[in-house]
């Protein structure tokens, strides 16, 4: 006996952004909980320090958006790798209010359509979308365990207000 399936909307663009924005805004506060020094230089077990980390999160988020977008994928051009905490928050800030211009202006289509995003993953735009939040969950949580390890008190992963 086949099943009928309808497809079913479970998020929309919006709700997803959103979702994105408390991801990063909890992310903020971790690389604010870093002293500066430990930021750029503490790792655990050969990991790459928090820094390096958010630099990839940062180079990853606008150009994901962009990419899903239009379909070319291009490399974030920053100038130069940020070598300060503020240097760091300064860009981060900079891409929250690119990603809110940016991210309305995403055709529905391209939620769906598969690309090739920056020649490596073949997968549609909204995965796409959903690997960089991913990625940040991911890395967020080395930065938790740097945090702790360092003796700081990390925020609480569910306040992402």
């Amino acid at each position: 006996m086949a099943i009928e399936t309808t497809p079913l909307n479970v998020i929309d663009a919006e709700t997803l952004l959103q979702n994105w924005q408390g991801h990063r805004r909890l992310t903020r506060r971790v690389i604010e909980a870093f002293p500066e020094d430990k930021l750029f230089s503490f790792s655990v077990g050969g990991m790459r320090p928090f820094a390096e980390m958010a630099w990839e999160f940062i180079r990853m988020a606008v150009p994901i958006v962009e990419g899903v977008a239009t379909g070319k994928w291009k490399e974030y051009d920053s100038g130069s790798k940020p070598a300060s905490k503020a240097e760091i928050l300064m860009l981060w800030d900079l891409q929250t209010a690119q990603l809110n211009e940016k991210f309305p202006t995403l055709p529905p289509h391209r939620f769906s359509e598969v690309d090739k995003a920056f020649g490596q993953w073949e997968m549609p735009g909204v995965v796409t979308i959903q690997y960089a939040i991913d990625n940040e969950i991911h890395h967020r949580g080395q930065g938790y365990v740097y945090l702790r390890a360092l003796g700081i008190e990390p925020p609480h992963f569910w306040e992402r207000n």
